[in-house]
């Protein structure tokens, strides 16, 4: 069951389409039983955990959690792109349930990665035979996504021989999804040796479990604080049996985790225009449908369509990679949640922008996606913290390889360009040049201590790398002659229309933003990078979002 395979003959860790297309089939079961829009809307108004339904969503009869859990520990064996597939349809369910569902999956995960086979036998079992909610505790009130800054301690214990029995934790942690339910947590504490993941059950004494946080959003999901009091931990229950090893531990899963949150996003800001485009299609102003008219279909459903497209492509894209088994990829697991994050919660907004007054009542739902999807951008590292990280990593990458990393995807953007001029490429291998040229700028200015700087280099490295990866799939479905490769083509067209003036902007921003460039160094440097072709990427973008308005609302 867990395998998989393309058409190149690559092996791919992970159910095969038929397994996973069950698992999809049960949740839209869920959603006419368990999970119906009147009980969420319940679960919603009146900020309820339904602890009940969810415990019979890990039950014997359905087991979702079964999907995360490796096949010899009991579960199914699913890889990324099963994770992504079904944490997308079930965000367009609910996204507070589909954070508590996220949150036994984080928590599975140190042990997934850095457990001994006795300790999965054991904890990962237990989740396995539905017998545990399990939650990730790792933020504390003063360390949100700086992990390193953790002050949770834990002592070690000695018995009568002079040998470590366990630790003795002291500390508090602050917004644990599910920590107010969960029979175990997975939780990172500071040992002598370094950061260290430890696994404590619920009845440990002198372990508190606070009030469930009131919420903006995700209202059906529980968020606690924890506090520790002299807990004692066996050493039994310390993570891969050796202290020191959490931070290692944690950055193992960003990756993956990340996409994860990307992905839930990613369903959100779906379910949003689910609601707007038949509305579209059947609302009736000055005499015709709010779907012919471009103020409409423009502004406030194409760019987000566009968007969401791209975002699921760079999702499977990257989840695809780790089911083929590549290491080291926090970097993209950063981009995908950023610019998923971002596209949904903007998808959103303009979703009850989109229907106007009946936008802001409860009834109509966008309302509610909106509270919802905004923690996507906040919660598994703020957006912020992306653009650190991303700014950071292939402003080093690109040094190291001499600009050969994004004249790399330059030059695949001017190899697909000349087997299908359809996709956008050109523009993308500009941008992705012009990209190259302004880090080395920044690099060679001393201007990365300037963080709003590097912020704007971050912005065009994700759109870059995204549009490449749509560029990718819409000249493949050419190639293919795919159904959707008119489809596939027009939006990456629009697309790169957007990531060819994000850098053409950001650029703009850095050279006579940053106040170190005169008016003769910045027209030099403009003309360097060839910026006024960029400009380009105008040409028939009205015929074109034209064509996907008519795509999206089968006109």
């Amino acid at each position: 069951m867990a395998s998989d395979a393309t058409s190149n003959s690559r092996d791919l860790y992970g159910l095969d389409l038929e397994s996973r297309q069950m698992v999809l089939d049960t949740l839209g079961q869920l959603k006419k039983r368990l999970l119906t829009p009147e009980k969420i809307t319940e679960f919603d108004r009146q900020e309820i955990f339904p602890e009940d339904t969810i415990r019979e969503m890990l039950g014997p009869e359905i087991g979702l959690q079964l999907l995360m859990i490796p096949e010899e520990y009991g579960g199914l064996g699913g890889g990324a792109r099963d994770s992504c597939a079904i944490t997308r349809e079930m965000a367009k369910i609910c996204l507070g349930i589909t954070t508590a569902f996220f949150a036994i999956q984080l928590g599975a995960d140190p042990i997934i990665v850095g457990g001994t086979k006795e300790q999965k036998q054991k904890w990962l079992g237990k989740i396995a035979a539905g017998e545990a909610l399990v939650a990730y505790a790792v933020t504390e009130p003063d360390a949100g996504s700086n992990v390193a800054s953790i002050k949770t301690k834990a002592e070690p214990v000695m018995d009568e021989s002079g040998d470590i029995s366990g630790y003795k934790i002291n500390g508090t942690k602050q917004f644990i999804s599910t920590g107010g339910y969960a029979e175990f947590i997975t939780l990172l504490a500071n040992t002598p040796e370094g950061a260290t993941f430890f696994i404590i059950e619920k009845d440990t004494e002198g372990y508190e479990r606070g009030k469930g946080e009131e919420k903006h959003g995700i209202r059906a999901s529980n968020t606690s604080p924890l506090t520790f009091t002299d807990v004692f931990v066996p050493v039994k229950n310390v993570i891969g049996g050796v202290t020191g090893q959490g931070l290692k531990q944690a950055s193992k899963v960003f990756g993956y985790t990340r996409l994860m949150v990307a992905s839930m996003a990613l369903g959100g800001g779906e379910a949003a225009l689910d609601i707007v485009v038949p509305y579209a299609q059947e609302r009736i102003q000055f005499k015709t449908p709010l779907s012919e008219k471009q103020g409409y279909t423009h502004k406030l459903v194409v760019p987000h369509a566009v968007r969401l497209a791209a975002a699921a492509t760079y999702i499977d894209e990257v989840a695809t990679r780790l089911d083929a088994g590549e290491q080291g990829l926090e970097v993209e697991g950063s981009i995908a949640k950023l610019f998923a994050t971002e596209a949904a919660n903007k998808a959103a907004d303009d979703a009850m922008q989109a229907l106007g007054g009946y936008g802001y009542i409860t009834e109509y739902g966008v309302e509610k996606i909106k509270r919802d999807v905004k923690i996507t951008c906040i919660y598994e590292g703020t957006s912020e913290i992306q653009q650190n990280i991303i700014s950071t990593f292939r402003w080093k990458i690109t040094r190291k390889s001499k600009g050969a990393f994004y004249d790399g995807i330059a030059d695949e953007m001017d190899r697909l360009e000349a087997q299908s001029s359809h996709a956008g490429c050109r523009f993308i291998s500009l941008a992705a040049r012009a990209l190259n040229k302004a880090i080395f700028l920044v690099n060679d200015n001393r201007l990365t201590r300037e963080q709003t700087i590097m912020f704007a280099l971050a912005d065009m490295m994700l759109h870059v790398e995204v549009a490449a990866s749509f560029a990718r799939q819409a000249v493949a479905c050419t190639a293919e002659n795919h159904p959707q490769a008119e489809k596939t083509c027009v939006f990456s067209r629009v697309f790169a229309n957007e990531i060819a003036q994000v850098t053409s902007g950001n650029i703009l921003k850095i050279l006579y933003g940053s106040g170190v460039f005169d008016a003769g160094q910045s027209a030099a440097f403009l003309s360097e990078l060839s910026h006024a072709k960029l400009a380009e990427s105008y040409q028939n973008i009205i015929p074109d979002m034209n064509r996907a308005a008519d795509i999206i609302f089968n006109r």
